[in-house]
């Protein structure tokens, strides 16, 4: 994997950990806010891994 691929997911996790932290704080731990810091994970994640880690051929 190339040093800007994992740039990217160190810099969005970065974000997503500190919303998710933020959501999770300020509206306590719910089943729904629980739902919602997965459901943002997947949204986020997923795409890049299946364009930058399953098809990483090189």
């Amino acid at each position: 994997m190339k040093t800007s691929v994992i740039i990217r997911f160190v810099i969005l996790g970065v974000i997503w950990l500190a919303l998710a932290g933020t959501v999770l704080v300020r509206g306590g731990v719910t089943l729904y806010n629980l739902f919602v810091v997965v459901a943002a994970a997947i949204i986020i994640f997923v795409p890049m891994y299946k364009k930058y880690v399953k098809n990483d051929k090189d």
